[in-house]
């Protein structure tokens, strides 16, 4: 079984995305910011991250930044609302490690999309 953490602090979207995650068969776990999701990582160990970016303290780059100093080649997917912001610092990140990213609002067909290609 897949293991996924899922690291946002819209609450409600992601217990939303969990939900759906949950139905196609992964073991989920959810964190709530930067921090709360390393923590999460570091007991979970998953094999893929869907992160929000902007997040209050930590962002999601920077918690995916920490994470990679245990793996390296942990599969990340960023969310955002504001990807034209990050658009140019995560397509560097894409040609060193295995990252995608979607832009919110998505579809739960595009998510699943992401995760597909990622898991390849």
């Amino acid at each position: 079984m897949v293991k996924v953490l899922v690291v946002d602090d819209d609450e409600s979207l992601a217990s939303v995305i969990k939900l759906m995650l949950e139905f196609e068969g992964y073991k989920v776990v959810l964190g709530m910011n930067g921090k709360d999701g390393y923590n999460a990582y570091l007991q979970f160990r998953p094999s893929l991250v869907i992160t929000d970016i902007v997040m209050p303290g930590e962002n999601g780059i920077e918690m995916v930044n920490r994470i990679r100093d245990h793996d390296p080649k942990v599969k990340t997917l960023y969310i955002s609302g504001h990807l034209d912001k990050f658009r140019s610092r995560l397509e560097e990140e894409m040609m060193k490690f295995p990252v995608n990213f979607l832009g919110k609002p998505f579809s739960r067909k595009e998510l699943i999309s992401q995760i597909c290609q990622l898991a390849n």
